[in-house]
């Protein structure tokens, strides 16, 4: 990575709506003291990737869908994959 590249990383602001940090802290808190850590752990993933993704998508892409890379598309692809294979691998239980 060169400078120009740290730079925009640095310069970014993304903004999250303080209702939906309220709302992820409020369940997570509430899965953790129930004991469901796995449904905490994919709680909080899928919050961050709609975070980075859907909810300031103008922030990645500007307006339009024209402008979406084939790597951010890629990259939220196998994003979405994951998750997907994250909750068949918390719901599969092993004894």
């Amino acid at each position: 990575m060169d400078l120009a590249q740290l730079e925009a990383i640095y310069s970014t602001q993304l903004s999250i709506p303080m209702y939906q940090i309220g709302l992820l802290l409020l369940i997570s808190t509430l899965a953790l003291l129930f004991g469901r850590i796995k449904v905490a752990l994919i709680n909080n993933y899928l919050f961050a990737l709609y975070w980075g993704y859907i909810l300031n998508r103008a922030v990645l892409v500007g307006d339009n869908l024209e402008n979406v890379s084939y790597f951010t598309a890629l990259y939220f692809g196998f994003g979405i994959i994951i998750a997907i294979f994250a909750v068949v691998g918390f719901m599969t239980h092993s004894d």
